[in-house]
């Protein structure tokens, strides 16, 4: 009779730890799933800002393009047009990253970064560890506490 019960004790008891297995792998499925979905967003935000500050840029450039341009037309002064030369690299780089392929060139690049060149991702002193962690804690914790004769009356 007792067998009985011990058996039915181990069968549950696995049975249980199987279903907090599976608990914990949709927990993670879900978790890594809504990281991907914010990494989406943020990523969509930053392409959209691309693109708005594209806009901005591309009227400031237009404006000066055509000041700069009468300007040196109206005064025979050729010299004024020098300064389209680096307003229009930074409007073909303001354009390739909203429009063109530039983030997939960072995307690439960072790949490689991880494949070739993983020890430039180290973190300084390494990952920190639950004692670590504990350590520094408790020295936080060590530091905030009463000490009487320290009080400080304004």
């Amino acid at each position: 009779m007792g067998n009985f019960f011990r058996k039915t004790m181990d069968d549950n008891l696995k049975k249980n730890q199987e279903f907090m297995l599976k608990m914990q792998q949709l927990q993670l499925e879900r978790q890594l799933t809504m990281q991907n979905e914010m990494r989406e967003r943020q990523m969509a935000a930053m392409i959209a800002k691309s693109r708005d500050i594209f806009w901005f840029y591309t009227a400031f450039d237009s404006i000066v393009s055509v000041a700069l341009t009468a300007g040196a037309l109206r005064t025979k002064r050729y010299g004024l047009l020098s300064p389209l030369i680096p307003l229009s690299f930074v409007f073909a780089y303001q354009y390739d990253l909203a429009y063109g392929s530039k983030l997939e060139r960072i995307r690439e690049m960072a790949d490689r970064i991880i494949d070739e060149e993983h020890h430039l991702l180290d973190v300084p002193h390494g990952l920190p560890t639950f004692s670590s962690i504990e350590h520094a804690r408790l020295e936080q914790k060590k530091d905030t506490e009463y000490k009487p004769g320290h009080d400080i009356f304004l």
